[in-house]
């Protein structure tokens, strides 16, 4: 949920899961009609034999909607249906990467213009940087409007790249049934299911994260070319080249252990959270209970995509440091040894959430940054 795709995170950053399945809520539909069919055929009983203990319902089984099979997303194994959902992502990806270009760029400390004098709720005075919205429109007075899309063809693929990985693992390594489990006694039951599921979404995550990540790395770079006008990274393949020559192999993976960290415990925070308030918060009784619990993993996501947005900062952060580009070197970056490094300094600097908010960007005490 920032400039390195969560997806999710996500993409929001880890899917939702536990919605009703479709296949299974026709199958169970189906079995109803036959079994009317059935009864209009045969005679009527004279008498039932156990009158206080009728045969349960069928009840169809919740499946996740990532393609797991009978589910909703049955179908998303499907050459069609994956090139849908690239396509998709391809149009999301292009429509918020301006977004996500700004961010970058205030990740590494850029700000070309000075803080304004405003005023908080309280009525005292406070400097605040330049929004998304000024900011954007000095790019656009410096580059153009296509200036706001730099570094977005190495974002396509490796997104488009990590869409097919995953798809690719679901068919090899099909997720199992996940029926949706909320009544107390069977919290042990349920639990089980949660870190099977989320272990899972976990393997695919790591998987996609570290077949798309040198992608990712081009595409930080190409942006953050902006803050020293330099043109070293102007192609995916030229890049790639550059990369390999100057850093060696391990130069497409600078930045990736701390993506990977975020992604786990975003993956592992969101599902654990969510599955304990509605287990335990959210009454079966109530008769919004099903309604609530849908929204539960969304706001949980949002609550721990805050928490977790240090390492995405650090994981950006090393993809651009000391990479010969003006924006990994100071003033606007000392040249870290790893990315523990990068993280003490920018807590001993209380940097450790810059550029997560984008429009009320207050000046904190004691902050640096290169102004031009």
């Amino acid at each position: 949920m920032g400039a390195s795709d969560p997806e999710v995170a996500p993409k929001a950053r880890g899917g939702a899961a536990g919605m009703a399945g479709a296949g299974a809520g026709a199958g169970a539909r189906g079995g109803a009609a036959a079994g009317v069919e059935a009864r209009a055929r045969d005679p009527p009983p004279a008498h039932r034999a156990h009158p206080r203990h009728p045969r349960p319902a069928a009840q169809p089984s919740a499946r996740r909607m990532d393609g797991g099979p009978g589910g909703l997303g049955s179908g998303d194994n499907t050459p069609t249906t994956e090139a849908l959902f690239v396509a998709l992502g391809a149009g999301v990806t292009a429509l918020s990467h301006p977004l996500l270009y700004v961010k970058l760029l205030i990740q590494v400390g850029h700000e070309p213009m000075p803080p304004t004098v405003g005023t908080n709720v309280l009525g005292r005075k406070v400097l605040y940087l330049p929004s998304f919205f000024t900011y954007a429109k000095y790019i656009v007075q410096v580059d153009g409007k296509i200036g706001l899309f730099r570094g977005l063809s190495p974002r396509l693929m490796s997104n488009a790249l990590s869409t097919v990985t995953r798809g690719s693992m679901k068919k090899v390594f099909p997720p199992d049934e996940i029926e949706q489990v909320s009544n107390k006694d069977d919290m042990k039951t349920s639990l089980k299911k949660v870190v099977k599921e989320t272990s899972y979404e976990m393997m695919m995550q790591c998987v996609s994260r570290m077949l798309a990540h040198p992608l990712h790395v081009i595409s930080m770079r190409c942006m953050v070319q902006f803050v020293g006008r330099e043109a070293k990274y102007s192609g995916v393949l030229s890049s790639i080249g550059k990369i390999f020559k100057e850093e060696g192999l391990l130069g497409f993976f600078v930045g990736l252990v701390p993506h990977l960290l975020g992604d786990v415990v975003f993956l592992w925070g969101c599902n654990l959270l969510a599955h304990f308030i509605n287990a335990y918060l959210v009454d079966d009784s109530f008769s919004q209970a099903l309604a609530i619990r849908s929204y539960t993993k969304f706001v949980m996501g949002i609550a721990v995509s805050m928490l977790t947005y240090p390492f995405l900062l650090v994981g950006d952060l090393m993809a651009v440091n000391n990479c010969g580009l003006r924006a990994g070197l100071p003033p606007y970056s000392p040249v870290f040894k790893s990315w523990i490094h990068c993280w003490k300094y920018l807590s001993t600097q209380g940097q450790l959430f810059r550029g997560s908010s984008l429009l009320f960007r207050r000046v904190s005490s004691g902050s640096y940054f290169a102004v031009e």
